[in-house]
């Protein structure tokens, strides 16, 4: 007796295999707008401005929450066939209804506002999202106080935030155009009160406020002093010089009527609030920065070498965050031995080498970065090309000494002008140098760049110790350092010198220096004040708040260990050593610099912890 075939089939074992086909979602919506043109099962009509839309109830129901509880829930228009709608437009549900049928949005400046409206008055919530993209792809000086109102009525969070952004980083050009004084008393709280970062001084701001003011109808006037103080404390008086604080005021409020006077009043309040200083005692401000609205000091690991081998990358750390996230690249191909230095709050990197073909290549190009619009630009190339040299900013010039240039140490040096692009040669140091250290000093009366340590044309490790008299233009010796170095670092603080870190010569090998010296230009003499207690080969040192901090490096030339991303730091008014957490990965042979960031920016990407090695 045989079996039968369904016998036989439901005697085999289970094995369920699912086939999906990518096309279907496709195959489905054309079969529902096919539907929808050929007028065939249609089951509902809507009428909008007196325009009639048939459709699918249950096309509606599965993209709209609003349109799935009036045809499921116990309401009227459950039962009816024919519902006007109001509120909304028939331009913008049009766009919607075409959406639900072939999931395409077609947006321009002419229909979006109808069809946001639309999309959120029936709750279509990736329409409203498709809104507010298109929207923040189109801001701009003409359009941004109207995006900022559009926001601000459908409560899109991301688009206000970014139309205030941009009025921001474009505010002195906002300023001087007539969309600006449309902004509402609360707008303009909103733009100031974010906190971004601003293309112009704080001055600057309280001028641009002021006369947000005083471009007003007098029967207007009423209505913007009661939000004066509301809006001017968000004026950062505490970078406001005096001078540019009395010659604002004093244009402004001279001969002006009693509502100007109230105004006067309660900007001479806030700025005693917030400094505690009258108008006569404001201090004179000095600074490169040129606002820091928005801006919060960081500190920057530049380029350098880790597992994966030589890297570009850039990244940055936040005090109060204590996580380090990537900040961009060098644009280059990956090189190292490079200059970096720091001018009027953008960062150079001058120089360096990179190898092609197993070669090593030493060239003179320089970038510099400017972390408020986050953009690269070239620079005028060094007269000679080096690497292993020093770069250092006083005044306003930067100084390039000593390096490789060529196949071997250099003494030539010259100085770049950074708001004429030019660079142009000095006095040659006394000695042929590279692998040294450099850092100035500068008072009301001198300014002076010290170079010490470096590795001579004969491969010595040296102890001595110049000084460039940026005045006199000669260079002189000064005392000499304590024990020779070469690959450390020189800091400028106050009025100390400080040589960290780095390497000397013992029997012909390399060995770790432990300690720091401090020189005091005045009596012309080195001292040990500390020990590190964890000395290393190639750390990014640098300065933040009076704390000298060590970053990464590695202990010896044969051994490349987890301490290699460890990060500890010096107090130099406490004279205490403290540990902090370690950098994400295994770094070396980079640098460091402090540097002020935008403190919201888009990429914020947290830097991950490398994988450790047992």
């Amino acid at each position: 007796m045989t079996r039968t075939k369904e016998r036989f089939l439901h005697d085999k074992p289970l094995n369920t295999i699912f086939y999906e086909h990518s096309s279907h979602q496709n195959i489905l919506l054309e079969g529902l707008n096919s539907l929808r043109l050929k007028e065939e099962l249609l089951d509902i009509t809507l009428v909008i401005e007196g325009t009639v839309f048939r459709a699918h109830k249950a096309v509606l129901s599965a993209c709209s929450d609003y349109f799935r509880a009036m045809f499921t829930d116990n309401m009227l228009e459950a039962r009816q066939n024919e519902i006007c709608l109001n509120g909304i437009t028939a331009k913008g549900f049009n766009q919607l209804l075409e959406y639900a049928y072939t999931a395409r949005l077609a947006l321009n400046l002419a229909n979006v506002q109808d069809v946001l409206e639309a999309a959120s008055h029936v709750q279509m919530v990736n329409c409203i999202q498709a809104c507010s993209n298109y929207l923040q792809s189109q801001i701009d000086l003409d359009n941004c106080v109207d995006i900022a109102t559009i926001a601000e009525t459908y409560s899109l969070t991301v688009l206000k935030t970014k139309v205030y952004r941009y009025m921001s980083g474009h505010l002195l050009e906002f300023s001087n155009s007539p969309e600006f004084y449309r902004l509402t008393p609360v707008q303009l709280e909103n733009l100031l009160a974010y906190d971004f970062p601003v293309d112009c001084s704080e001055a600057d701001v309280l001028r641009i406020v002021l006369a947000w003011f005083f471009h007003v109808d007098n029967h207007e006037l009423d209505v913007r002093i009661e939000y004066a103080v509301r809006i001017i404390k968000y004026i950062h008086f505490n970078e406001i010089s005096k001078r540019k604080l009395d010659s604002l005021l004093d244009k402004f409020f001279e001969n002006r009527n009693y509502e100007f006077q109230i105004l006067n009043k309660i900007i001479l309040q806030q700025m005693y609030l917030q400094t505690g200083s009258t108008r006569s005692q404001l201090p004179t401000i000095v600074g490169t920065l040129l606002n820091s609205r928005g801006m919060e000091m960081a500190v920057l690991k530049i380029g350098g070498f880790g597992m994966s081998g030589i890297t570009n990358e850039i990244t940055y750390c936040f005090a109060s965050e204590r996580k380090w996230k990537h900040l961009t690249s060098i644009p280059h191909v990956e090189q190292c031995n490079y200059g970096t230095s720091v001018f009027n709050n953008e960062l150079y990197i001058v120089g360096g080498c990179f190898n092609q073909s197993l070669q090593e290549n030493v060239h003179p190009f320089g970038f510099k970065y400017n972390p408020r619009s986050n953009k690269w630009t070239t620079m005028s190339p060094m007269k000679i090309e080096r690497c292993r040299f020093s770069l250092n900013v006083i005044g306003d010039v930067l100084y390039a000494v000593g390096g490789i240039s060529e196949e071997d140490a250099t003494c030539t040096c010259e100085c770049y002008n950074p708001a004429r692009d030019v660079w142009y040669m000095i006095s040659d140091l006394p000695v042929h140098i590279s692998q040294h250290a450099g850092a100035g000093i500068e008072s009301s009366f001198s300014s002076k760049l010290y170079i010490s340590g470096g590795i001579d044309r004969d491969y010595v490790c040296m102890s001595k110790v110049y000084c460039y008299d940026t005045i006199l233009e000669k260079w002189s010796a000064c005392a000499l350092l304590l024990k020779p170095r070469a690959d450390h670092v020189m800091l400028g603080i106050g009025k100390y010198l400080y040589v960290c870190g780095g390497w000397t010569q013992e029997e012909n090998a390399r060995a770790l220096l432990d300690t720091i010296e401090l020189y005091d230009p005045d009596t012309n003499t080195w001292t040990e004040i500390t020990k590190v207690p964890t000395p290393r080969y190639h750390a990014g040192i640098v300065c933040v708040e009076n704390k000298i901090y060590f970053i990464g490096g590695f202990h010896s030339d044969a051994m490349f260990d987890r301490d290699t991303a460890a990060i500890e730091y010096y107090d130099i008014d406490t004279k205490m050593w403290t540990v902090e957490n370690k950098y994400p990965q295994d770094v070396w042979e980079h640098t460091c610099v402090t540097l002020c960031i935008p403190k919201c920016r888009d990429d914020m990407e947290v830097i991950p912890a490398a994988e450790s090695f047992v």
